[in-house]
């Protein structure tokens, strides 16, 4: 005993300190919650109970394939109609977008084996000689422009969102049309404007290169003549005879084309007996109608569905602020419509920025599940 213990207080001894084996808590606490996962793996049937489940009854049983073996590969919502003509093998004679089996090609290819070059002179089967020029019609056979000019797509991925391109105004500019040419990919749609020059010169060209062709069509606006979209605009005013007048004169001015797009044109889009005359006259002519998506009072659509009239409408606007980052976020949102819907459409100008930003976007576009394709096999989405 020390002399401290001596001296200390009755009852007030050194305290003497616990070491508590916190190397072997740990330890124990360690092995409770591995037996507790353990137990958890092995007990329960999911240990990733509340992510979304589908159950899928199967109408026959097969031998020698368990649960196990079925996977769902794939779910892409919003998609429950077709998703074009030539998408798939064996078109339904009832769908309005290109029927390739009716088009003899040169080499006895038919639309199993479609042909990547596209003619480019005019198709004597679908063309009349006018006084004013080259007017399409649908043949004797019932071959229509939209038949024979159309661009097949030749990669088929039927289970991937479609999404097409229209790039207007070639022929305005000698630099920016030749830009376009150049630099995008062939299922890039391109759309002639009627007052362009040389337009004959640049189909050549940009058939060539395997793209599909549109007439622009300029129609009239709610501030026209404010606002005026050019010589022999379509308006709401125009009698009948002066209509088909104007619309002749305007479709002679370029040759192989699948149809056409609007020019401006909010008042004409939302007055229905225009609409109705206008879409009358493209579908005795084997043509196809596309909305150019600026005007929300359009009633392009429920005109086009009324008479069975070829259409599609643009869904995207990309350069209506023609700037490097407006351009990207325009393209992320129709990728996005694009994956909801199945099939999107986009149009823009051929603007140096915008076809630059087009260039870029296309390249791995595949990679990111997305598959681009020309116009006419939107028709049927």
């Amino acid at each position: 005993m020390s002399s401290e213990d001596l001296t200390a207080p009755l009852g007030m001894g050194k305290r003497r300190l616990v070491r508590l084996p916190f190397g072997l808590i740990g330890a124990g606490l360690l092995s409770v919650l591995a037996t507790t996962i353990l137990v958890w793996i092995v007990v329960v049937d999911d240990p990733y109970g509340g992510e979304p489940v589908a159950v899928l009854p199967l109408d026959a049983i097969v031998e020698g394939v368990t649960s196990q073996d079925i996977e769902v590969v794939e779910i892409r919502p919003g998609i429950g109609e077709d998703l074009g003509p030539n998408l798939r093998p064996g078109s339904d004679k009832d769908l309005l977008g290109p029927r390739y089996e009716m088009v003899q090609r040169p080499d006895g290819r038919g639309p199993e084996e479609p042909v990547t070059e596209l003619s480019i002179n005019p198709d004597t089967r679908v063309i009349e000689r006018t006084d004013v020029g080259f007017l399409p019609k649908i043949s004797d056979a019932g071959v229509r422009p939209l038949d024979a000019y159309s661009r097949p797509v030749v990669r088929e991925f039927t289970s991937i969102p479609k999404i097409a391109v229209i790039v207007n105004g070639l022929g305005l500019s000698e630099t920016g049309t030749q830009n376009a040419i150049d630099r995008l990919p062939p299922d890039v749609t391109f759309a002639l404007a009627p007052y362009g020059q040389d337009l004959d010169l640049w189909m050549q060209q940009a058939r060539t290169k395997g793209h599909e062709l549109l007439l622009q069509l300029p129609l009239e606006p709610f501030d026209f003549p404010d606002n005026d979209p050019g010589p022999h605009t379509l308006l709401v005013s125009l009698r009948p005879d002066e209509m088909v007048n104007r619309l002749s004169f305007l479709l002679t001015r370029a040759t192989n084309y699948v149809g056409t797009i609007a020019d401006m044109g909010a008042r004409f889009t939302s007055t229905k007996p225009s609409m109705d005359f206008l879409l009358g006259k493209l579908k005795e002519r084997g043509l196809m109608f596309i909305d150019n998506g600026t005007s929300s009072r359009s009633i392009a659509s429920e005109a086009a569905n009324e008479s069975r009239t070829p259409f599609s409408g643009v869904d995207v606007v990309l350069d209506e602020v023609p700037k490097e980052d407006s351009i990207d976020a325009k393209l992320l949102q129709l990728e996005g419509v694009a994956r909801t819907r199945g099939v999107a459409v986009a149009a823009g100008s051929a603007l140096p920025v915008t076809v630059r930003q087009l260039e870029k976007w296309v390249r791995d576009l595949e990679e990111r599940g997305l598959q681009l394709v020309p116009i006419s096999a939107t028709i049927d989405r």
